[in-house]
């Protein structure tokens, strides 16, 4: 069980109704198209269909069920080139469920599904090796009708639909279909989750249809209609986005992906290295991330502090809601294009039925991948352990409404990288400090960040880029705050593993429990990396990543609780290019956790008690040779 995909996804919302036709309605002559295919199917003495698929296997094992399908589409779309209406967009089927597809962490393959076929693929040991940055539509072939649920069949697509998303920077969403024995649902994964149309079983006359309709649609949609963002834009073997600033149209040029979050439902960021058309040499970074709409607009916050000179922060450049054609690209209206998930009758099943897979014997859930009387199916990840994320955000601001996220997109011009990929321990102090010195002063200037983390806090080690050597980045949690009053805002906002003792026992947040984060992030580094961003791999505080907040809280208060305790665990647990840090992360303990106890009062001093530590450690000879 992945229970991380579990838990981000939560429920799935299966059997809405009118899924097919929000979908598949709008492509056109596509009904028409279909009902000639399946005529066409009807023809013949040895008909396709006669009441029934005449082919499809007695005993539908994936074996035998892929050759059946393989052979079907393209007779499918032969009869709907015959019709006059062949598909303009050449896309083939990649059937290969025992080859690994590329670009993932662990080794996953995909039973079934759908790509480009001029499309490029890799040759490893004379096999064509495709990548999950090819796959179009993701597809699940279970033997056993009842593997229809979310135990066996949703998660599984759900896996190949975070890979998919995580390998496509572009996406927007994911469609894709189950197939169990010969019952199907189709689905859509997106950032607020799981959707799925009622099943039909394709082995009757409406439900063949159906299944035709499906097929050939998935064949006809374009790329906007399959989930890809058309406000970014290839040409001259060129990305690029245009945007209107200042009353001009500018074109920014996309050099690369800085990070693309490995996720379905969630914010989803992802952030672009970039530089105007006519300024190569000035970087800029461009964000897109899909936000709850009530929250406040990170790019509103950036533009505010840019404008009060706040330094040491990534400073504003332009920030937009993006529009698909001429609506605001958000969830609810847009991608899912007003289809009523309220209406699903088991909208809350799939997560009961989840969490009971995870205390239920592993034996129990295989028995329904098996045939009558075959085999089991084959797993669908050859190494399914994933690693813990290195940003697992956790907010539980409570909601009065169905929520809702929306596309938004922020452009900086400050760029740099992750402070844990400093060249040398000095330059990440010197780094260090400029961060903690930009949340004083924005704080000051009347914000909160709430998000310390080792993603949010940059580095730039360029002598020929005019960014701030060091620098906080991202305000999706950042709030507004009035001088004289509680410094923050009720609800547990932040990345789980960073955040403060206080926060996870549900205090109401304040700068210091910032300043809490600032020491595990330091904390964190050492124990995770060697120099130049260098990763150890898998430790022992990975489980920060996803324990429960209440016993996360005590986990940490027991590590800062006695000094002896907490030397001893640094000197086992810090990398060797750390250990010369010890005293001084220790001494960063001391002030933060008076008298080795969460602190119990705000102490605006306490900013200039950590720059301190920062400065006498960077005066450290054993810190300075490396």
């Amino acid at each position: 069980m992945d229970q991380l995909l579990t838990q981000e996804l939560g429920s799935f919302s299966v059997d809405v109704p009118n899924f097919c036709d929000v979908f598949f309605g709008g492509i056109q002559e596509l009904d028409n198209i279909s009902r000639t295919v399946f005529n066409r199917c009807l023809e013949g003495d040895d008909p396709l269909f006669n009441g029934k698929w005449t082919k499809w296997p007695v005993n539908p094992t994936q074996e035998n069920v892929l050759p059946w399908f393989t052979d079907l589409v393209p007779k499918l779309e032969a009869f709907a080139a015959c019709s006059g209406s062949a598909p303009t967009r050449r896309r083939k089927l990649l059937a290969q469920p025992s080859t690994p597809l590329l670009g993932s962490t662990g080794k996953r393959s995909m039973d079934i599904g759908f790509v480009n076929s001029d499309l490029e693929y890799e040759q490893a040991a004379n096999h064509p090796r495709h990548r999950w940055s090819h796959v179009l539509i993701a597809c699940e072939l279970k033997c056993n009708p009842k593997a229809d649920i979310a135990s066996v069949a949703w998660i599984d697509l759900a896996r190949y639909a975070r890979e998919v998303l995580a390998a496509q920077d572009t996406r927007r969403f994911l469609l894709g279909f189950t197939l169990c024995g010969s019952l199907m649902r189709v689905w859509l994964y997106d950032r607020l989750g799981a959707v799925a149309s009622e099943r039909f079983d394709i082995n009757t006359d409406d439900g063949a249809r159906q299944f035709i309709t499906v097929i050939l649609g998935f064949l006809l949609m374009n790329e906007e209609t399959l989930g890809f963002d058309p406000t970014i834009i290839t040409a001259d073997r060129q990305h690029y986005i245009e945007i209107e600033r200042k009353g001009q149209k500018e074109r920014l040029i996309i050099d690369k992906v800085m990070k693309r979050s490995s996720c379905v439902s969630g914010r989803a960021t992802t952030c672009w290295k970039a530089h105007h058309e006519d300024d190569p040499s000035t970087p800029l970074v461009i964000k897109d991330s899909w936000q709850y709409i009530e929250r406040d607009e990170e790019g509103e916050l950036i533009q505010e502090a840019t404008e009060k000179s706040v330094s040491y922060v990534a400073r504003y450049y332009h920030h937009e809601t993006v529009r698909i054609g001429a609506s605001d690209d958000d969830v609810k209206d847009n991608v899912r294009r007003g289809l009523d998930v309220t209406k699903a009758p088991n909208r809350q099943s799939g997560r009961k039925k989840l969490l009971l897979r995870a205390v239920l014997p592993t034996s129990t859930s295989s028995t329904l991948e098996k045939g009558q009387g075959s085999g089991s199916k084959r797993p669908s990840s050859v190494d399914d352990t994933i690693m813990p994320p290195a940003k697992r955000s956790c907010s539980t601001s409570s909601m009065t409404t169905a929520p809702n996220r929306i596309h938004r997109r922020v452009i900086v011009r400050d760029y740099g990288k992750p402070i844990y990929e400093a060249s040398t321990r000095a330059a990440l102090l010197a780094a260090f400090e400029c961060c903690v010195r930009g949340h004083e002063l924005l704080y000051k200037a009347g914000f909160l960040h709430r998000d310390i983390s080792t993603n949010n806090l940059m580095i730039n080690e360029d002598a020929e880029n005019s960014s701030w050597p060091g620098f906080l980045i991202d305000f999706d949690h950042a709030i507004k705050i009035r001088r004289g009053s509680v410094s923050g805002a009720k609800g547990k906002t932040g990345t789980r593993a960073f955040m403060a003792i206080g926060l996870l026992n549900g205090e109401i947040h304040s700068f210091m429990h910032d300043l809490e984060s600032f020491f595990w992030v330091i904390f964190w580094i050492c124990i995770h990396y060697e120099g130049h961003g260098k990763s150890v791999g898998t430790v022992k505080y990975d489980h920060w990543n996803y324990d429960s907040l209440e016993l996360l809280a005590d986990i940490k208060a027991g590590t800062i609780a006695n000094e002896a305790t907490f030397l001893s665990r640094s000197e086992t647990y810090f990398t060797p290019h750390y250990k010369p840090l010890i005293p001084w992360v220790n001494e960063l303990r001391k002030r933060i956790f008076p008298n080795n106890q969460a602190w119990k009062r705000e102490n605006p001093r306490l900013y200039s008690s950590v720059l301190d530590v920062i400065q006498q450690a960077q005066k450290d000879e054993h810190v300075k040779t490396q």
